[in-house]
């Protein structure tokens, strides 16, 4: 028999790694979403949302490799790491238990209004990403709040799509984008100039109470370091404020802040045959196994964990690496974690890099959508 392995969110790396397992276990995964509904390339989200739809937001149907897995649609209530069993609310309400031999752990987080929890439809997404499109198109001027890669991919995408909006970006630091090596602001801070974005570093926020960050606002922004407040039509608030999506699980496996306690070996602490990864997973302080594929190694630890045979541990990043302000027309800018930038050409992109290396490589095989 076959083991079965449960997928407990089916984000970017919890779909990989489904993806990775397909062949070797029955794949049972589940998504409050009914497609992938990425966290990446907030910008274009906002500012194209069509564009950012071909490569983000992906029916789960559409992945060859997930043919021989079973999707389950539906909120995690619960985790029974004694009886091996996950607690499932399905979409229709129902209650069930889904019961694994190895568990992964990657529920991510929920981070502003882009990347939330709640249990959504295709219709619910797609009326989502519009209205934040129509609600900025509208804006004269608009706010970027935050210094992290969120929000400078944020800044330049709105500014390249609508020149003639004002678009003001807003961090607290001497620079922005402090995860990455320095080099990676030297250069992408040019850009952002280019593009018309006015750059205003020292600045930190009043965050709005509760959820406020967690919705486009209109309200002046404040600022704890003295200075006027600033106004607009609309504010986007990408100050990084990230919330564990773990609610559903015991304290016991949880660290102080929520986040799930991890060995190097990627398993969970205390709970035999459970794993995690992403950002839920504490790692790392950059959490880094959500970005730098390790979902390859995990696919490789579970299938160890399965036969007894010894697992590999997961080395983390010293440094934020890739893309900072995402596909353009003219290409794709990507960073190492030296800092030194190179770029894939504009014309190889919907030629090489999506239908080859992503849709067939790393997905191994994505279908044309239905219409």
């Amino acid at each position: 028999m076959r083991p079965r392995v449960v997928i407990a969110g089916l984000g970017d790396t919890g779909l990989l790694t489904a993806i990775h397992l397909s062949r070797h276990a029955d794949v049972v995964g589940i998504s409050s979403k009914p497609a992938l509904v990425s966290g990446q390339e907030l910008g274009t989200r906002l500012a194209r949302p069509d564009a950012w739809a071909r490569n983000y937001f992906v029916g789960f149907d559409r992945y060859r490799r997930l043919d021989r897995a079973r999707v389950v649609h539906g909120t995690l209530i619960g985790l029974d790491p004694v009886a091996r069993t996950v607690e499932v609310r399905s979409a229709t309400g129902t209650t069930e238990q889904e019961r694994y031999d190895a568990l992964v752990i990657s529920t991510g987080v929920t981070n502003g209004f882009w990347r939330r929890p709640e249990l959504q439809s295709l219709a619910e997404v797609r009326a989502a990403v519009g209205a934040a499109h129509a609600r900025l198109a509208a804006a004269r001027s608009i706010n970027v709040v935050g210094g992290g890669a969120a929000a400078v991919n944020t800044a330049f995408n709105l500014a390249t799509t609508w020149p003639a909006t004002e678009i003001d970006l807003w961090f607290p630091g001497e620079h922005a984008l402090p995860q990455h090596h320095r080099r990676v602001w030297h250069q992408v801070e040019s850009r952002l100039r280019d593009a018309g974005v006015r750059i205003h570093a020292g600045h930190r926020a009043v965050v709005p109470p509760g959820s406020g960050c967690d919705e486009i606002t209109a309200d002046p922004v404040e600022w704890t370091t003295g200075q006027p407040a600033a106004v607009a039509d609309a504010t986007v608030w990408a100050v990084g404020r990230v919330r564990p999506n773990t609610g559903w699980l015991p304290a016991e496996v949880l660290d102080e802040d929520g986040f799930v306690r991890v060995a190097p070996d990627l398993g969970v602490v205390g709970a035999p045959g459970v794993f995690a990864i992403g950002d839920v997973a504490a790692t790392d302080p950059l959490r880094s196994t959500a970005r730098n594929r390790a979902d390859r190694l995990l696919a490789r630890n579970i299938r160890a964990h399965l036969d007894g045979r010894p697992l590999r541990d997961y080395t983390p990043a010293r440094r934020r690496w890739g893309s900072v302000l995402g596909f353009q027309p003219e290409g794709l800018l990507v960073f190492t974690p030296s800092g030194r930038g190179f770029r894939i050409p504009g014309w190889s992109i919907d030629t090489i890099l999506q239908p080859w290396i992503v849709r067939r490589g790393i997905y191994g095989g994505v279908r044309r959508e239905r219409g």
